[in-house]
């Protein structure tokens, strides 16, 4: 395992994340199985588990919390808030009313004192940024966290949360978790040169591209993956980008197999080898999922196979456009666009 420092932190993390997203009813995993993963993965030199409350709405934080019991000082422990935690209309978002009593929850569902890094979901659009950041930044000061971050902020909303630290002598943001793989580059083009220049950690989720790049995808065969089973319009041929993603997929197979690389080896290297990347975040459901990441740990792709990747998929070339995250609102409602 190799170990980066996360931002202007000084703290060192792995540059593989268990992810615990499959934690719970999402992932259909039993605490058995999800205490088997997170000894396994510690095992394997992972020392950062990252969370959140809406996973299976808190069951994924009291399974990480019991799996985590008795040795939490030597993990670094992330969750998030911001998204719907039920249907009341102000449990969710990033005001103070709303991260108070979240981070509260988050606690008690984890069985801690404090988190690491707590982290803001999404962008909120209906919260100032010096409200958020106020709430986070008393938070920090009460020992209830101890760094925060965001998670899939457009470049533009990084940058102008980082003013907003500064003008009003608030603590700021030390990371960004955005969605990157060889499929989906787009934030090359504006929020990695952005997280560079502030001095970000970036936690990337979804380097394996939602199951694409784990080898179980391959042309002529079904598509059976968990995944394809929740969301089949992700992985319906018929659609464009679905059929481009395919068509990459069959290339980069023989990129791996020309390097003597698992398309996971390749997909997880792609990810670790970009400099503004601290670490790559895995969400295995079993441990065979997680002992074939884990296998990408020491993984460095030669310049030769990032040039090969590179004419497959350009630099900053989303292959799904539709699916990004971090669209600004008014292009996804037509009334905040429309007077």
């Amino acid at each position: 395992m190799q170990y980066r420092t996360l931002g202007r932190t000084g703290v060192q993390v792995s540059t593989l994340v268990l992810g615990a997203m499959n934690f719970g009813s999402i992932g259909r995993t039993t605490q058995d199985e999800a205490t088997a993963l997170v000894d396994a993965a510690l095992e394997g030199g992972i020392n950062l588990i990252d969370t959140a409350d809406m996973y299976s709405q808190g069951e994924s934080e009291e399974m990480v919390g019991k799996a985590i019991s008795g040795r939490r000082d030597d993990i670094v422990l992330a969750t998030k808030a911001n998204l719907p935690m039920g249907d009341e209309r102000n449990h969710r978002g990033s005001s103070r009313r709303w991260l108070v009593t979240a981070l509260d929850d988050s606690l008690r569902r984890l069985g801690v004192d404090h988190v690491d890094l707590y982290q803001i979901h999404r962008w909120d659009p209906a919260t100032s940024d010096e409200e958020t950041l106020s709430a986070l930044t008393d938070l920090q000061r009460a020992g209830k966290i101890r760094y925060f971050g965001s998670s899939t902020f457009p470049a533009y909303r990084i940058v102008q949360a980082e003013w907003a630290a500064r003008e009003n002598h608030l603590s700021r943001y030390v990371t960004e978790q955005p969605s990157y793989s060889i499929l989906q580059r787009g934030i090359e083009t504006h929020v990695l040169p952005v997280t560079e220049q502030y001095g970000l950690g970036v936690l990337a989720w979804s380097p394996l591209a939602s199951g694409w790049l784990s080898g179980a995808i391959r042309d002529g065969q079904e598509i059976a993956t968990s995944r394809s089973k929740v969301l089949p319009e992700r992985f319906d041929l018929a659609i464009p980008a679905n059929r481009a993603r395919l068509d990459a997929v069959e290339q980069l197979s023989k990129v791996a197999d020309q390097a003597g690389l698992t398309m996971i080896q390749l997909a997880l290297g792609f990810v670790t080898a970009h400099p503004a990347v601290t670490s790559a975040i895995i969400g295995p459901r079993t441990l065979d999922h997680l002992h074939s990441q884990l296998a990408a740990a020491d993984t460095v792709l030669s310049a030769d196979v990032l040039d090969a990747i590179d004419s497959i998929v350009a630099p900053g070339l989303d292959l799904a456009a539709d699916e990004k995250f971090d669209t600004p609102p008014a292009l996804l409602d037509a009334s905040l666009r429309r007077r």
